[in-house]
């Protein structure tokens, strides 16, 4: 039985994501009451327009425009409205009243989130945003608390659905890129505009979060590297397929020591060779993974659905729970660590690997040219081989695969290559990782 006062519920944003937690919560409410301990009671919903269509039928009396004196009345704040302001201003305004607040603003956390933790802990407030990586997968909480008194040397993740979708596809179906963004943006899986997936922002602003959780360390959204997709092609991913390996798009948060030196962090996206026979390899249509390796518990995979109304509202509410019951029993709650401050490396400094495929002149001394050339610039190679494509008479084409080298050295190797007189194009060049 619940003895404990309901607790005041405030919902900032009402789309799709929104609009599910609102049902769910008044659906589900006593049964959501009896897990937290106390009644959960949604007292309004602040949105821009409350006549606006929406794909759920809710109370129009729980509509208001008036953001602020919903906030500030509140228990608990859950922030879906996306976006940098007013978000921020209205999270801080919440932390500021006392309130918990959950989110699922992942722009928001890796633009601001440094602010936003300081000001939940000088109040003693919890900030709760399992939603912002990953949809429905729980790995916010397991890199937060169950991993706590582990050390973590890597984070591996397809944390974007839109272009591992154009990925799966291109791959099992043989369609071009665009081909693959049309079905889609059909299907809802891109935006209209679906810059921030396929140039790799959104996956880019996860990687912040994760590397500051991992690795306790703050990790600005401007420190991540960041490529896209847009220079993927069916040839590249078709070649890659024949060699047994995969292309996916990769958030790689990384602890790297180096001889002497501090430890230092490395956080980073882009579209990458991973072989067949890794798990993230088998990640498909608009599913997400995460892979962590860590020193104790060894390796860890969480899949599954990285976007989607229901499925984001399931870990919204499972944050509003726990916001709940940390009022029933009281207590700080769990706060954030960046006890570590390590240095934030530039990509130039990460060990990785390529595989380069190059069109060359066909006579010749060609290959060992083009071996002095990587040699030139310390990088050695693990496989070479040519490649059986139909060219004019005069080139060949050659398939490259480096042993680990610092990422300065591969791209110096690159760009040498491409000004080579032996070299006619530098056709594909695409890391590889999970080996």
């Amino acid at each position: 039985m619940i003895e404990y006062r309901n607790l005041r519920i405030a919902l900032l944003g009402a789309g799709n994501v929104g609009s599910q937690v609102a049902r769910l919560l008044l659906e589900n409410g006593r049964e959501l009451a009896d897990r937290a301990g106390a009644g959960l009671e949604l007292v309004g919903i602040a949105v821009r327009n409350p006549d606006a269509e929406r794909a759920v039928d809710l109370p129009r009396e729980l509509f208001t425009t008036d953001a602020q004196s919903l906030v500030v009345g509140a228990d608990i704040v859950i922030e879906l409205i996306g976006g940098l302001e007013p978000a921020r201003t209205l999270i801080l305004e919440a932390l500021n009243s006392g309130a918990d607040v959950i989110t699922g603003n992942k722009a928001l956390l890796a633009t601001h989130g440094a602010e936003l933790f300081e000001a939940a802990e000088q109040v003693g407030a919890q900030l709760y945003y399992e939603a912002a990586v990953a949809g429905a997968i729980p790995i916010i909480r397991p890199l937060r608390e169950s991993l706590a008194g582990d050390n973590i040397n890597r984070v591996m993740g397809i944390v974007n659905g839109t272009t591992n979708f154009i990925l799966d596809r291109m791959t099992t179906l043989g369609e071009s890129q665009e081909q693959a963004l049309a079905v889609a943006t059909d299907l809802g899986y891109a935006e209209a505009d679906p810059t921030a997936d396929i140039e790799g922002y959104d996956a880019a602003q996860k990687a912040s979060i994760l590397a500051g959780l991992a690795f306790h360390t703050i990790v600005p959204i401007e420190s991540v590297y960041r490529e896209g997709i847009t220079g993927v092609t069916l040839e590249q991913v078709e070649a890659a397929r024949r060699a047994g390996f995969a292309v996916k798009l990769l958030a790689i948060c990384e602890r790297i020591s180096a001889d002497g030196a501090p430890d230092g962090v490395s956080a980073r996206v882009y579209p990458a060779l991973i072989p067949s026979t890794h798990p993230l390899a088998a990640v498909h249509g608009g599913k997400n993974a995460v892979f962590i390796e860590a020193e104790a518990a060894g390796d860890l995979m969480f899949y599954g659905a990285g976007a989607g109304g229901t499925e984001t509202a399931s870990a919204v509410l499972g944050d509003l729970v726990s916001a709940a019951r940390r009022h029933v029993i009281g207590g700080p709650g769990v706060g954030e660590s960046h006890s570590a401050d390590l240095t934030i490396l530039p990509i130039d400094d990460i060990i990785t690997r390529y595989n380069v495929r190059l069109d060359v002149l066909d006579k010749p001394g060609v290959l060992a040219a083009v071996a002095t050339i990587f040699s030139e610039h310390g990088v050695s190679l693990e496989t070479v081989e040519q490649a059986v494509e139909e060219t004019d008479a005069a080139t060949a084409t050659l398939v490259i695969g480096t042993h680990r080298a610092t990422e300065a050295a591969l791209a110096a190797t690159v760009s040498a290559l491409a000004d080579s007189d032996v070299v006619r194009s530098v056709t594909s060049v695409l890391r590889v990782e999970g080996s």
